[in-house]
């Protein structure tokens, strides 16, 4: 072999080696943790975990007290620290302000916002609620105050919540729901984790809980990649794969 040859086979190798470490820097996402909403708990998750882990990936689902943000980042934290990462962060609903005080954890490499609420720093979930009008059906069904707590009449949580879940289903969210404390919606969040990493987002338009007007300005002010989806604020049930779908692309 010539020394010119010789000289060009080793730059290709060279070369090939600085690809090969580049790609080995940046390891595969197999670490997801949802965090779900206001009045449910993760239960409700089932279908889109059992999609997720047959197509190869470690799920998690936090099981926040509602008590307050604090309270909800902490437990959100706890899970956060038990994966090895890195880690697809998701938040439903009021979870949308969890992760995003939670994401800023190093181990956090993207956010998916699922019909949620995704505030700046010093921003509330109440404010944010309150900036764009909830479509006149939810009106009638805001949820009533307990003392502290809120939760939503259940003879019109279906019609308000999940329009689009079986009857049945809609009728034990309804029965088993998980109080929301008044001073987690009145709580800001400290950081904004969508500011430094990527978000994806699913905009529910038939929602009737956060107005999708509300969700289309905050996901065009973070620039994240939105995926509309004609379905209730109840999406994780009503359409496990399409959620799945949007999660599994923050993953890639």
């Amino acid at each position: 072999m010539s020394t010119l040859r010789k000289t060009f086979a080793i730059a290709i190798m060279v070369a090939l080696s600085g690809t090969m470490v580049r790609a080995e820097s940046k390891p595969a996402v197999k670490d997801i943790v949802i965090v779900h909403g206001a009045l449910v708990d993760g239960s409700g998750w089932r279908a889109v975990y059992d999609i997720l882990s047959k197509d190869g990936f470690h799920v998690t689902v936090v099981q926040e007290p509602l008590t307050g943000l604090a309270e909800d980042v902490e437990a959100t934290k706890r899970v956060i620290n038990q994966q090895t990462g890195p880690i697809v962060l998701v938040g439903h609903s009021y979870g949308g302000s969890v992760i995003t005080e939670a994401g800023a954890d190093p181990k956090v490499s993207a956010l998916v916002y699922v019909a949620a609420l995704q505030p700046d720093a010093g921003e509330a979930s109440g404010q944010l609620l309150a900036k764009f009008a909830a479509p006149s059906d939810a009106m009638r069904a805001a949820p009533a105050a307990t003392g502290k707590y809120f939760y939503m009449q259940p003879a019109l949580f279906a019609a308000t919540y999940a329009q689009d879940v079986p009857a049945a289903d809609a009728q034990f969210l309804a029965d088993s729901q998980q109080q929301l404390a008044e001073k987690a919606l009145g709580a800001p969040v400290s950081m904004a984790a969508w500011r430094t990493k990527p978000s994806f987002a699913i905009l529910t338009t038939q929602d009737h809980v956060v107005s999708p007007e509300l969700q289309r300005w905050m996901y065009q002010r973070s620039g994240a990649k939105v995926t509309e989806v004609s379905s209730s604020h109840a999406v994780f049930i009503s359409q496990p794969r399409a959620v799945a779908k949007v999660i599994e692309a923050a993953a890639k």
